[in-house]
Order: structure tokens, then sequence, then C-alpha cells
């Protein structure tokens, strides 16, 4: 855990954050500013930088977040209507929290 993650924070339980998901490797929640009527974030519990940052022993986390973003748009009633998936890369790729997690983004009316 990096000292002043916040999502180190939220995922290690020291935060007030409602998960929608738990596992022991990653926490689902919703984003506090929302880009859409669904928008979860998907953040391994264990401090990945950024996608700049994996290894190749990273390729399951990876897995898992994709496969429990696929499950949480199922719950949420967007697979069908469709979603996006979204890693936001370093500074000028618009990341701003330092700790890899992935936007799932949906629930637009037609």
């Amino acid at each position: 855990m990096e000292i002043d993650c916040l999502f180190c924070k939220i995922a290690n339980g020291q935060t007030a954050t409602d998960f929608l998901f738990e596992n022991d490797k990653l926490v689902v929640f919703r984003d506090i500013n929302p880009h859409a009527p669904v928008h979860l974030l998907i953040v391994p519990k264990r401090h990945i930088r950024s996608i700049n940052d994996l290894t190749e022993g990273d390729n399951a986390i990876l897995a898992e977040m994709i496969t429990t973003a696929r499950r949480m748009a199922k719950k949420e009633r967007v697979d069908a209507s469709g979603y996006k998936l979204l890693f936001n890369v370093e500074k000028g790729g618009g990341q701003v929290i330092f700790h890899l997690h992935l936007h799932l983004i949906g629930g637009w009316k037609k």
C-alpha cells in the first residue's frame, strides 16, 4: 500500500466507501464524479501505479478486472444496451489518481 494513495485507502477499507463487489484481489465502487448514469471503478487491492507499471505477472489481475467489469455491467443492467471500459494512462491520458483502475461507464438512454 502506498501511504498517500486514495485508492489504496479505499481498497483496504480505510474510508466509508460502499463496495458493490469485493474479493481478495479487487473492489468495485461507484465513481463520486460520474460521467454517465452508471460509472463504476474496478480497482485492484494491490497498488499498481498505472498501465505503464504492469509486469508480465500482472496479466491475471487485468483479466480479473475485465471479467469483473463484464459481470458488473450485467448486474447494473447495461450489458445489453452497451457500455465503455476505460483505462486512463498517465497525466496526459487523463489519469488523476495514480493507482490502476478501470472505469465501467454506461446507462445512457437511446
